[in-house]
C-alpha cells in the first residue's frame, strides 16, 4: 500500500490555476503547492460512515460557507450540522500509518444523488454541497491516499430511516392495540383514514427486488463519478478506495429474556409490557421482523458488492476494496444479550416527548395518546431520533479496526468479524 510509506511527489507548478469550491460556488484560485503534500484519508457516504450515533458531532460547513454548530433541537433538519459527522467515526479512529489528516465528508441521510449534486437539491436533503465538490476542496491541500465510501442504504427507492421507523412503529402499534379496539381501524377504513399496519415487517416491506436493482444502478453510477473525480484531482494518482457494507443493529433473534413479558409474546393481540421491555433494551421490533432485517442488510451488502465488482471490472487499475462488515457486531447487537443496551455496539432506538427534553428511556405507564405525542416529536424534529440503530462510538472503534485492515490487505474483498472474546478477525 503506497500510503504506508513516505515517498516523493513531483513538484506541482505554483502558478497553475485551479478551481476550488467556496461556500457552494466556484471561484478561481492559484494555490502554491509544495513538492510534498500532506496525505489524507477521506470518508464519503451516509450515516453509517459519518458517525451517526457515535456522538461528539463536529461543525459542518453549509452551502453558504458557514460552519454550522448544533443549532438546537427544533431547528430545520436540513441544517448541515445534522449530517452528524462524528469525531468518533471510523475514519477518525482507524490506524492508518502514513496518513497526515482525515476528512469526514459523509452526511447522515446521504444518497447516491449527493455525490455529484448538492444534497439540498433533492427532497429531504441537507444544506451541504455535493460530496465530490467537497472532495475537490481537500485535494487542493492534500494528497488523497484513502477514501472510505458507504453508500446504498438510502436511495430514490428506500431509506434506512424509513425502514427502521416502519418496523418499530408496527411493533409498538401491535403491542398497544387489543382485539376489542377493532372498531378503530374499522372506522378509519370507512372514513378513508390510513390504518396502521401492525404486522411484522417482511423482506418486501423493507425493499423489493426491483427497488434493490434500482439502488444498485444509482450507487454504481455515483461511485463511478467519485472515481472519475479522484483520478482528476489526486496529486499522484495513487489511492485506495474502500467500499464498506452495513452492520445489523439487531440480531437474527433476541436473547430469550426478550421473548415474553407478563406471559405474553409478540404474536398476541396486545403486549404493552413486552413493548416496554424491548424499548428499554433499545430493540422495539417483532421477532418475526428480525430474519427479514438480516435479509435487508444482505441486500445492502449486495448493492455495495455489485458496485465494487462492476467498477473493478471497468477499472482494473483502480485499487478498490470491498469491506464486508455485516458480522462486525456479532455478539454485541441490541438485545442479543441481557442488559441491553449496555455493552452493545449500536445506539438504542430512543424518542423524546419534548424536543428540548430528555430522551425517553422507558414507556412504562404511558398510554396510546402519550405514544402518539412522542412519535410525533420524532416525525416533526427528526434529529431527536435519527441516531437510533446506528453504530455507537464503540461500534465505530470496531469499524475503524476493520477499515485499517482493509487498507493493508492485498485482497480485493475483506470480511471483518467480531469474535466471542471481543477481538476482531479479518479475512
Amino acid at each position: 500500500m503506497r500510503h504506508l510509506r513516505p515517498r516523493l511527489r513531483a513538484t506541482l507548478a505554483a502558478a497553475v490555476a485551479s478551481l476550488a469550491l467556496v461556500g457552494g460556488t466556484l471561484s478561481l484560485t492559484s494555490p502554491v503547492h509544495s513538492a510534498t503534500l500532506p496525505t489524507a484519508a477521506v470518508a464519503l457516504g451516509d450515516s453509517f460512515i459519518s458517525g451517526e450515533g457515535a456522538g461528539a458531532y463536529e461543525s459542518v460547513v453549509d452551502t453558504a460557507g458557514v460552519a454550522q454548530a448544533f443549532p438546537g433541537w427544533t431547528a430545520d433538519n436540513a441544517n448541515a450540522f445534522f449530517c452528524h459527522r462524528s469525531a468518533n467515526a471510523s475514519i477518525k479512529k482507524a490506524a492508518l500509518p502514513g496518513i497526515d489528516a482525515r476528512f469526514n465528508l459523509a452526511c447522515s441521510g446521504g444518497q447516491p444523488h449527493d455525490m455529484a449534486n448538492a444534497s439540498s437539491a433533492r427532497a429531504s436533503g441537507r444544506n451541504v454541497a455535493s460530496q465530490i465538490s467537497q472532495l475537490r476542496q481537500v485535494a487542493q491541500t492534500h494528497d488523497i491516499d484513502v477514501v472510505l465510501i458507504g453508500l446504498g442504504s438510502n436511495n430514490s427507492q428506500f431509506t434506512f430511516g424509513d425502514v427502521a421507523a416502519e418496523c418499530a412503529g408496527r411493533f409498538v402499534a401491535a403491542g398497544y392495540t387489543g382485539w376489542w379496539e377493532f372498531w378503530v381501524p374499522l372506522m378509519n377504513w370507512i372514513s378513508g383514514t390510513p390504518v396502521a399496519n401492525e404486522n411484522p415487517c417482511s423482506a418486501a416491506d423493507m425493499a423489493t427486488a426491483a427497488e434493490v436493482a434500482t439502488a444498485k444502478t444509482e450507487t454504481t453510477n455515483a461511485v463511478r463519478q467519485v472515481l472519475t473525480a479522484l483520478n482528476e484531482i489526486d496529486a499522484d494518482g495513487q489511492h485506495t478506495v474502500v467500499l464498506q457494507s452495513y452492520t445489523d443493529p439487531l440480531p437474527a433473534d433476541f436473547n430469550s429474556a426478550y421473548w415474553t413479558e407478563d406471559g405474553r409474546d409478540d404474536t398476541r393481540d396486545k403486549f404493552r409490557a413486552l413493548v416496554n421491555e424491548r424499548y428499554v433494551g433499545g430493540c422495539p421490533a417483532h421477532r418475526a421482523s428480525l430474519a427479514p432485517a438480516v435479509q435487508f442488510t444482505g441486500s445492502l451488502a449486495d448493492i455495495v458488492q455489485t458496485t465494487w465488482a462492476t467498477l473493478s471490472a471497468e477499472r482494473p487499475a483502480e485499487n478498490l476494496v470491498y469491506l464486508d462488515v455485516r458480522q462486525a457486531m456479532d455478539g454485541a447487537r441490541l438485545c442479543e444479550k441481557t442488559g441491553s443496551p449496555t455493552g452493545t455496539l449500536a445506539t438504542p432506538l430512543r424518542l423524546k416527548d419534548d424536543p428540548n427534553g430528555a430522551f425517553v428511556t422507558s414507556l412504562d405507564g404511558l398510554d396510546k395518546l402519550d405514544l402518539q405525542r412522542i412519535t410525533k416529536t420524532c416525525d416533526t424534529y427528526f434529529q431527536t431520533c435519527q441516531e437510533s440503530w446506528h453504530p455507537n462510538a464503540a461500534g465505530h472503534a470496531v469499524l475503524g479496526q476493520c477499515l485499517a485492515a482493509a487498507t493493508t490487505r492485498t485482497r480485493a474483498q475483506v470480511a471483518c468479524r467480531r469474535l466471542s472474546d471481543g477481538t476482531v478477525s479479518v479475512s
